[in-house]
C-alpha cells in the first residue's frame, strides 16, 4: 500500500494517526458484529446456517476482541507489538473463516456470502493496519 494511499483512506498523512483510525474501525465494526452475533444469536444462525451455540461464543469472544483493540485504539502512540497482535489476528481469522467454510460449516446462501466478504473485511483491516504501522516505522 503507498503512502499516498494510506494517507488517503486513513484521511491523515500521520502514520501514527492512521494506525489508530484504523484500529479504532476495526474495533467498531468487530464489536457491532460481536454484539449482533451475541444478542442475535438463534436467528442469525439460522439465517446463516450456523450452529447458534458457535455464534453465540464466537460474538462474546469478538466483542472481547474489539474491546483490546479499542483499548489500543485510545493510546497516543499504540505499541507496535500490540498492533502486530491484531493484524495477526485479523490474518488467522480471515484464513480460518474460509477454512471453516470450506471444511466444516454448511451454511445457507447468505452464509455463503456473508462468510467471504466477512473474511475479506478482516483481511483488509490486517492489511491497512500492517500498512500503517509500517509506514509509522518508516517515518521514524
Amino acid at each position: 500500500m503507498s503512502q499516498a494511499l494510506l494517507a488517503g483512506l486513513a484521511r491523515t498523512t500521520r502514520p501514527q494517526s492512521a494506525v489508530r483510525r484504523f484500529l479504532a474501525l476495526d474495533a467498531v465494526v468487530t464489536g457491532a458484529n460481536g454484539i449482533a452475533y451475541a444478542v442475535a444469536s438463534g436467528s442469525l444462525g439460522e439465517f446463516l446456517g450456523v450452529d447458534a451455540g458457535l455464534l453465540l461464543e464466537l460474538g462474546v469472544l469478538l466483542a472481547v476482541y474489539a474491546a483490546g483493540v479499542a483499548w489500543l485504539a485510545s493510546r497516543p502512540q499504540p505499541p507496535a507489538f500490540g498492533v502486530r497482535l491484531v493484524v495477526d489476528i485479523n490474518a488467522v481469522w480471515a484464513v480460518l473463516s474460509i477454512v471453516a467454510l470450506v471444511a466444516w460449516l454448511e451454511p445457507t446462501t447468505a452464509g455463503l456470502v456473508w462468510t467471504p466478504l466477512q473474511a475479506a473485511t478482516v483481511g483488509g483491516f490486517a492489511l491497512a493496519q500492517w500498512a500503517a504501522l509500517r509506514a509509522v516505522a518508516a517515518s521514524r
